[in-house]
């Protein structure tokens, strides 16, 4: 995972929560997770994390507040500490 895709998991993570998180960085970084990343149609991905999985609907520019925090809750399931496993 490159100091881009850590740059993003952490701004998935950030509080307050950001607003602009790249959709396109974001499936960039999942998949750099081990994450299988698949379109759901309109807008939609499913995505699979360490036996976990979640569809998500992300905007065209950016990521809605209500899926950050429904992919952080993922993440965490999966078992990843972006804090620990991650570090900047």
């Amino acid at each position: 995972m490159n100091h881009k895709h850590r740059k993003i998991l952490h701004a998935v993570f950030a509080h307050p929560m950001p607003h602009n998180i790249d959709p396109k960085g974001l499936n960039h970084v999942l998949e750099a997770l081990g994450g299988e990343v698949e379109t759901a149609g309109k807008g939609g991905l499913t995505v699979r994390l360490n036996g976990h999985q979640g569809t998500f609907h992300f905007g065209e520019h950016d990521v809605p507040g209500a899926e950050v925090v429904r992919l952080r809750r993922l993440i965490e399931e999966a078992g990843i500490e972006p804090a620990r496993d991650y570090p900047l």
